[in-house]
């Protein structure tokens, strides 16, 4: 049987054009992924300017008048006109949209115009390109079902991207911020001992842990920022909770709050906090531990006790066949 038969090529491909595509594809790949390992990358890079930013835009509604300007539309992009045409800035999913950014650690105005011009246009892309395909690439598709089916697939999984990409940017973010969450608190100890404003050690922590930990650091150097310029400093630490959105930080944020109130000692709470946070992650890590043979059972019934099987009985059977046929081993 020949195997182009089987292969739904497109009209003047061979197999050797396949051979080749692939091949090309994984060359491109493999260089890609070598020089993205060698490529050495500040994590703080950007992320001063994008501080300064922030910073600047706080002192003017703090201290400055609320000006509201609008932009002529000869000065946006494609992108920004179209979303400024559509009123998309002004729906109530809009706000959602920034909030989750801010919690993926994605603060710009451009990033919710990407976003919701994405949301738009995505679908359609995504719908026209597998249209394309059925009747233009695949024209031998007769299932009428399929040829309904595979377009609005497509419109589905392009409705449903920017989303998952977001969802997947916090789900990392968070797992960032927890994982360096505890040796943080630790070295707010030490400030907060040593006899450090909470301004002055959040700044300085941040600064420490910047190279290691570049999410965790960018949230304690705009909390520092924004504690300076606000009036309310209550409103400051809240925006940190809401930018995180995790229930460890939010304990933090009370924490903060209570010894900004009442003048509770900060070092003692902070270092129970640490230690439970510490306590709690060995926990995790002990938990997943104890569910590693479980997990191992099935690859290894799948992938290593048939191997196991062959070198041990392959052999025996060789010999038990020479043996029945009178050969000599």
């Amino acid at each position: 049987m020949n195997i182009q038969n089987l292969l739904p090529l497109p009209q003047g491909w061979d197999l050797g054009d396949v051979v080749v595509l692939m091949a090309s594809i994984a060359v491109f790949f493999a260089v890609f992924a070598l020089w993205n390992a060698l490529l050495q990358r500040d994590p703080m890079a950007g992320r001063i300017q994008q501080l300064k930013t922030r910073r600047n835009q706080i002192q003017e509604q703090a201290l400055g008048p609320r000006r509201r300007q609008e932009r002529s539309l000869k000065a946006m992009s494609f992108m920004n006109r179209v979303v400024q045409r559509l009123n998309l800035m002004k729906s109530r999913h809009a706000d959602q949209v920034t909030g989750r950014l801010a919690q993926a650690g994605i603060r710009t105005k451009d990033a919710v115009i990407t976003y919701l011009f994405a949301k738009l246009c995505l679908p359609m892309a995504f719908g026209l390109l597998a249209a394309g395909w059925i009747f233009v690439v695949q024209p031998e598709i007769e299932t009428a079902a399929l040829k309904f089916a595979i377009p609005m697939g497509a419109v589905l999984l392009g409705m449903l991207a920017p989303d998952i990409f977001i969802r997947n940017a916090i789900q990392k973010r968070h797992k960032q911020l927890v994982l360096a969450l505890p040796d943080t608190l630790d070295l707010m100890v030490v400030c907060a001992e040593a006899g450090l404003s909470l301004d002055a050690a959040l700044n300085r922590v941040a600064n420490e842990i910047g190279q290691a930990n570049p999410e965790l650091a960018d949230e304690l150097l705009l909390t520092s920022l924004e504690l300076g310029f606000l009036p309310n400093r209550r409103q400051a630490l809240e925006n940190l909770t809401a930018r995180t959105a995790l229930p460890q930080i939010r304990s933090v944020v009370n924490t903060l709050l209570q010894s900004e109130k009442y003048g509770t000692p900060l070092a003692q709470s902070l270092r129970i906090l640490s230690n439970e946070y510490r306590n709690e992650r060995m926990l995790k890590a002990e938990d997943k531990a104890a569910r590693l043979p479980a997990t191992l059972t099935v690859p290894m019934i799948l992938f290593i006790l048939p191997a196991l099987f062959v070198v041990l009985l392959v052999p025996a059977a060789l010999r038990t066949m020479d043996g029945m046929s009178g050969a000599s081993f």
